[in-house]
């Protein structure tokens, strides 16, 4: 190969990762709110804008983000020019930005127990880590997406 070929476009690579990024984040909040708007429909959650004080249903909602924080930054990992693990751990990196926010918000809000957003918060680096580790493994057997 010559050196063109074995050196990748720094603007193509920066559209990847973007796009990557991008895509992670997209699952993340299409998913996540598409299953909070079922259970709403469905009635297992109260009304959007009341409390959601049952601990259970914060339960639900927390074990469905857990999965699809792991599945959104897999999907970023596989998607990314190179460094899986790396791209998971930004997309992470963005959720706990976010989450953070989140939990200082309903502090001061009604919404339900404190304890949800802030596990929230908690558990957000340690998906993205499992997701990378799961999109370093693919791309590291060979598949490739």
């Amino acid at each position: 190969m010559n050196a063109q070929a074995t050196q990748a476009a720094p603007s193509r690579r920066l559209g990847r990762t973007l796009l990557a990024i991008g895509v992670g984040l997209l699952i993340n909040f299409v998913v996540a709110l598409g299953l909070d708007q079922l259970f709403h429909e469905l009635d297992v959650y109260p009304p959007w804008g009341e409390p959601m004080n049952e601990p259970g249903d914060n339960a639900l909602a927390l074990s469905y983000r857990v999965v699809i924080a792991v599945v959104s930054c897999y999907v970023a990992g596989r998607l990314a020019p190179w460094a899986p693990m790396r791209h998971a751990m930004i997309l992470g990196g963005i959720g706990f930005v976010l989450s953070s926010l989140g939990a200082v918000a309903a502090a001061n809000m009604d919404l339900g127990p404190l304890w949800y957003p802030i596990a929230l918060v908690a558990v957000t680096l340690p998906c993205a880590w499992v997701g990378g580790v799961l999109a370093r493994r693919a791309v590291d057997s060979g598949e490739r997406s």
